[in-house]
């Protein structure tokens, strides 16, 4: 089984940056395709951002795009999402998510791809 939990969220002002990272544990396969999710209270998850398992494809959900950068580090077993010029409705929990096997290569944005889930950081936004 493999493990994630996200660190980095907190609290920042419009127009400011965070980075959040996902530290991977106990993987025993190869690196698989990542993505991001964010749920806003008394909102549906959403889909922020996916990247494939070497890195080489990336894919944003428009309200993110042009803001935000999805990257992953597979000798640290990491992956981060920089989040720039953030904005009061970008608060949120945010989520990271690993699929147990990828064999396509691609990216994901439908959270029934994913396998395995963290815990959640809470990035909050104010105006």
């Amino acid at each position: 089984q493999v493990q994630l939990v996200e660190s980095g969220g907190g609290l920042v002002q419009a127009g400011g940056s965070l980075r959040l990272s996902c530290a991977a544990s106990g993987r025993t396969s190869t690196n698989t395709a990542m993505g991001w999710f964010r749920r806003a209270p008394g909102k549906e998850r959403e889909f922020v951002a996916a990247i494939s398992r070497n890195g080489g494809t990336t894919n944003y959900a428009n309200s993110v795009q042009g803001r935000f950068t999805v990257s992953r580090d597979n000798a640290k077993n990491t992956a981060h999402l920089q989040m720039n010029a953030l904005k009061p409705e970008d608060t949120a929990t945010y989520y990271c998510a690993a699929r147990r096997t990828d064999s396509r290569g691609g990216y994901f944005t439908s959270a029934v791809a994913y396998d395995y889930w963290g815990q959640g950081t809470q990035v909050t936004v104010s105006l």
